[in-house]
């Protein structure tokens, strides 16, 4: 029984030590397994179609049309009579300056409407027609001003209640009895306004466009007439901050053309010293939309860089904040095969993708059509090209082609420089 025992206590003994020594080779094999992966990663990667680009961020002076729009005389704060950025055409009046007495007539107008809707709320001689017609006019206008966002399009839907009322106060003078009152009250009313429209001095727009209370003083300063002016050292004298909103004006007011505006930016990349006048970019202003853009002029500075105008079309109107932005330039963009340049290897001026298919590898030849830093598109070699790089029939017949979604080798050009 003791022998017993005995015997399974070294038994016991011996499972212990196998599964430590188990344990101490595993662990020793994930160490050296983990060693590897660092030294030396077999990550993969799938082949899909994508999309390569070279983009650089700038900052940039925008150069508009801008015409100042002001009072020969001297007057209050302006009364805005058409939004930010609405368009206006030539000769339309776009505010008027506050007259003196500004919010003592308003009161008074609307004192004396009030005591005109008074009297007619007890008027019952108005036809049932016509009451009705201006009652309807009148409720369609407040519908109007509810469903609003527009600051010019509820003043205009509030002149013409007051229009309708102003009718419906007619008509209820002349059918009753108080007509001689009502309309004392509406000539007084009309006195008022006539006053605010005579002496509020109305500012009238001389060009068609758009119009922007955004006045900052570089209107006359950064013109579309001389860009050669608008060299890196003049730029730098205007200390403009990128992306600051300008503050709306009180007292002034500019109409800009709408069709199309300049931005002004310098830079030291190569792609800007590739450039030519007259090219086709295209620039991303506001997330990832692109629009066109045209290199109109080009100073070359005297530390080697580049100061570039660009004329663009689209955007103008959402520009109307801003003096200077950051954007983006998109200098050139393909699309095809993606790899990462990580995965492309070359031997003897031909350069190759691993594929990686079932636990085995397969060098497949591929010409980089468009390079960034960080990606490639690619497509396969014609036979005729790789024949004159020097690869014999036999040689190009064993290569495989590259195809939508392999599974290709990451780090395969650092494999290759460890093996050379």
């Amino acid at each position: 029984m003791n022998n017993d025992k005995g015997k399974h206590k070294k038994l016991n003994k011996f499972k212990v030590v196998i599964m430590l020594l188990c344990l101490t080779i595993i662990i020793g094999y994930l160490a050296f397994a983990t060693y590897k992966l660092i030294k030396n990663p077999t990550k993969t990667f799938i082949i899909s179609n994508g999309e390569v680009s070279q983009e650089e961020v700038v900052n940039g002076y925008i150069i508009r049309e801008e015409t100042i729009v002001e009072s020969t005389k001297e007057g209050n704060n302006i009364i805005k009579l058409k939004e930010e950025g609405e368009k206006v055409s030539k000769g339309s009046s776009i505010y008027r300056y506050s007259v003196q007495n500004e919010k003592e007539l308003q009161e008074k107008i609307a004192d004396l409407n009030n005591k005109i809707q008074e009297v007619m709320v007890n008027t019952k001689n108005i036809l049932f027609g016509d009451k009705k017609l201006l009652e309807s006019q009148i409720e369609e206008e407040i519908n109007n001003v509810y469903n609003a966002n527009a600051i010019q399009k509820i003043r205009e839907a509030k002149k013409s209640i007051n229009s309708y009322i102003t009718k419906k106060a007619k008509m209820a003078g002349e059918l009753s009895p108080s007509g001689s009152y009502i309309k004392e009250l509406i000539d007084e009313k009309v006195n008022y306004e006539k006053q605010l429209e005579e002496e509020g001095n109305y500012i009238n727009a001389p060009v068609s466009g758009v119009v922007s209370y955004r006045v900052d003083g570089l209107e006359n300063v950064l013109v579309a007439n001389d860009f050669s002016k608008l060299n890196k050292d003049f730029l730098d004298t205007l200390k403009v901050k990128a992306n600051q909103t300008i503050a709306s004006s009180d007292n002034i007011a500019k109409i800009v053309n709408n069709y199309n505006c300049y931005i002004v930016f310098n830079s030291n990349s190569n792609e800007v010293k590739n450039i030519k006048e007259n090219e086709q970019i295209k620039i991303k202003i506001h997330a990832d939309t692109k629009i066109n853009a045209q290199i109109k002029n080009i100073i070359e500075e005297d530390d080697g860089s580049r100061t570039v105008t660009i004329q663009i079309e689209n955007e103008v109107e959402s520009l109307l904040s801003y003096r200077k932005i950051s954007f983006e330039i998109v200098w050139w963009s393909a699309s095809g095969f993606r790899v990462p340049n990580s995965s492309i290897k070359e031997i003897n001026g031909i350069t190759y993708v691993t594929r990686s298919r079932n636990g085995y590898t397969n060098d497949m030849a591929v010409k980089i059509l468009k390079q960034n830093e960080d990606y490639s598109i690619v497509k396969a070699y014609t036979r005729d090209e790789l024949t004159e790089k020097g690869l014999t029939s036999e040689q190009i017949s064993n290569l495989k082609t590259i195809t939508l979604y392999d599974e290709i080798l990451l780090n395969n050009n650092k494999e290759q420089n460890e093996t050379k």
